[in-house]
């Protein structure tokens, strides 16, 4: 099986952590950085792009340098500099780097000194005094390591954006409906709120007239497997699913900023900071302040303000082209919820959906569409209940009397099987009464790449 662009970005943050360690150049350590970020978020795989001989250097990021490092990935599997990294560091030393406080120049003392080779010894040399000996470790740091270890046991778990939003959704009900009367804002920021495609955890923002009572309230949910910290005006805990959430209070007058800067990406702020810096600004999770003065903070529309930039849409926010976009008011609208005139691909009760055609076009009525698509299974797929000919002219029937009863557009179709020859699972006079005909392969599977083409050519 190919390398994915995942593995593949995997590997180059892999070296940019190993070489982080060593002390490297910061900008080659960013060059890789910059390099996985690309790579994670290309639709197409790099393997058939290199097999295509496509120049990778196009790619944002990519130089000639980067260029060769890929292909060598994509056609041994291997990249020679990280084999020879992690012969020089051991590679359990970037488990640490994911620990509150220790960065690369922290865990190359630590490797330097102290005999370390897994994240245990780590929490044992920080029980036992050793880490307090060496230099700028005190106590304030080795106790934000040793939440850090039982963090980083954790760490790396990701979770499909659906998946986090159900726990998303289920926590702020809870906090909501007990705590409405006392909670001003609460939003999850973070990746969630890029809506990025996989979440790491969920970071909560709360106003509150009273920070104590949610806090309490929130280490009470009953999904949590463990409360690590309960805070004054932060806590965080893992859920039974391993999902990590961190609840943090900030002032009123600090929400937009805040919002701003634990929204993130990291990238991105940085770029707003870089860009403040320049008009004599300082930029924070507090606010935007001119010398000792706070002059912005109160909501995000403020802080980009502050810059001379319009608002960004968090899912625009990776510093890659938004903020030069943003200068020329060239930015994306995106494509909303209300955009979406219908659904193309429905499924009902006569194979395996759940519900009739007519409760299904009400509820697209209430979504607002103007048409919907009814394309069930075709007979091949027996363990879905598919459809065989004259199911599907009693289906084109019904379509008839639900869409003149409701008065929306109803499309006649069917997810016809490609058999194994390439002809199609029903004949040409029943599929010439649809409107849509969507082909699809549920079997066979493991067929050559030849017979799979001549297949899918043929139908």
């Amino acid at each position: 099986m190919a390398i994915t662009n995942s593995e593949i970005a995997t590997i180059f943050k892999k070296v940019a952590d190993l070489l982080e360690i060593k002390g490297e150049n910061p900008f080659k350590v960013r060059a890789y950085r910059n390099a996985a970020r690309t790579i994670e978020n290309i639709a197409k795989p790099l393997s058939d792009l290199v097999e295509q001989g496509y120049d990778l250097t196009k790619l944002p990021g990519i130089g000639p340098d980067l260029s060769k490092h890929i292909k060598e990935i994509v056609k041994t599997g291997e990249y020679s500099k990280l084999k020879n990294l992690e012969k020089e560091i051991p590679s359990h030393l970037i488990d640490m780097l994911a620990i509150e406080g220790l960065g690369p120049k922290r865990v190359r003392i630590i490797y330097e000194n102290l005999d370390i080779k897994s994240l245990d010894d780590l929490k044992r040399a920080a029980e036992s005094g050793k880490l307090e000996k060496l230099p700028g470790f005190g106590p304030t740091l080795i106790k934000k390591i040793l939440k850090g270890i039982k963090l980083a046991k954790k760490a790396g778990e990701r979770f499909r954006y659906d998946i986090a939003q159900i726990y998303a959704e289920e926590i702020i009900k809870y906090l909501q409906n007990q705590e409405s009367k006392n909670i001003i804002d609460i939003v999850v920021a973070g990746s969630f709120r890029r809506k990025k495609e996989t979440v790491g955890d969920l970071d909560i923002l709360v106003t509150a007239k009273n920070i104590k009572k949610v806090i309490d309230h929130f280490v009470n949910y009953n999904g949590i497997k463990e409360v690590v910290t309960k805070g004054t005006t932060r806590s965080t805990v893992i859920l039974k699913s391993n999902l990590q959430i961190d609840l943090r209070s900030v002032p009123k007058e600090s929400y937009g900023a805040a919002l701003h800067y634990f929204t993130g990406s990291k990238s991105h702020n940085i770029a707003i900071r870089k860009i403040a810096l320049k008009l004599g600004l300082k930029i924070n999770e507090y606010g935007v302040f001119k010398d000792e003065k706070k002059i912005a903070g109160k909501s995000e529309e403020e802080v980009y303000r502050s810059v001379g930039l319009c608002y960004i849409e968090p899912e625009l926010r990776e510093n890659r082209g938004e903020i030069e976009a943003a200068k020329n008011n060239k930015l994306p609208n995106l494509i909303e919820l209300s955009d979406i005139k219908g659904d193309l691909h429905i499924h009902t009760k006569y194979s395996d959906g759940k519900n009739s055609i007519e409760e299904i076009a009400k509820v697209a009525i209430k979504k607002g569409y103007e048409y919907i698509a009814i394309t069930d299974h075709s007979k091949r797929v027996t363990v879905a209940n598919g459809l065989d000919e004259k199911r599907v002219f009693e289906q084109i029937e019904e379509i008839d009397r639900v869409s003149e009863k409701l008065n929306i557009a109803i499309l006649k179709g069917i997810e016809v099987d490609i058999l194994a020859d390439g002809s199609l699972d029903l004949s040409d006079d029943v599929l010439k009464e649809l409107d849509i005909v969507v082909g699809a392969i549920h079997y066979g599977f493991n067929f050559s790449k030849e017979l799979q083409t001549y297949r899918v050519l043929k139908a």
